[in-house]
């Protein structure tokens, strides 16, 4: 069955001939973030795929993840594309490595997620949060409602997490 939601105004559609990220978003539905482990290596991956994509193996079975890691890049967008964003800027977009898996499947090679910047009750954050935040901030994982069967996974600071003093950012 199709999924339909909605974030800032812009409609969110996730087809039912895609089962991976059907199931991906009813697990964040839930507010429940589960990734798919590969039966022959093990490894965690993200996004959903149909096939792992360090050995190859076809299929994944769910596990449970604890969503916190830490910030390894950023994007700080100021000029918002799409017109819902329009009075969010300035937002990040966070690249984030989860605890989880850490160093594998390679040192250069994590697991990391893609997400915005929010606030602990899934808003986008604002200019004084957006300043806080950059390389090596301590993250965790919220969720943003958006319809029945939907919510987004997003970033978070983690407020129990000791945090850098400076945090890397890119120079205005």
């Amino acid at each position: 069955m199709t999924v339909q939601g909605n974030h800032l105004g812009m409609p969110l559609t996730i087809s039912d001939l895609d089962g991976e990220n059907q199931k991906y978003f009813e697990y964040c539905a839930a507010h429940d973030f589960h990734l798919q482990a590969c039966p022959a290596c093990k490894l965690l991956r993200y996004p959903p795929t149909t096939a792992c994509p360090w050995c190859g193996e076809p299929g994944g079975v769910w596990a449970r993840v604890e969503g916190k890691g830490t910030v390894i890049s950023y994007v700080e967008v100021v000029h918002a594309i799409q017109p819902a964003f329009k009075n969010q800027v300035p937002y990040l977009v966070l690249l984030v490595e989860l605890d989880t898996q850490k160093g594998k499947p390679t040192e250069d090679e994590g697991l990391r997620v893609l997400a915005n910047l929010v606030t602990p009750d899934g808003k986008l954050a604002g200019p004084d949060l957006v300043k806080r935040v950059g390389i090596g901030s301590r993250m965790r994982m919220v969720f943003s409602d958006a319809g029945p069967g939907i919510a987004l996974p997003q970033w978070a600071l983690d407020e129990t997490a000791q945090q850098p003093a400076s945090p890397w950012r890119y120079p205005e």
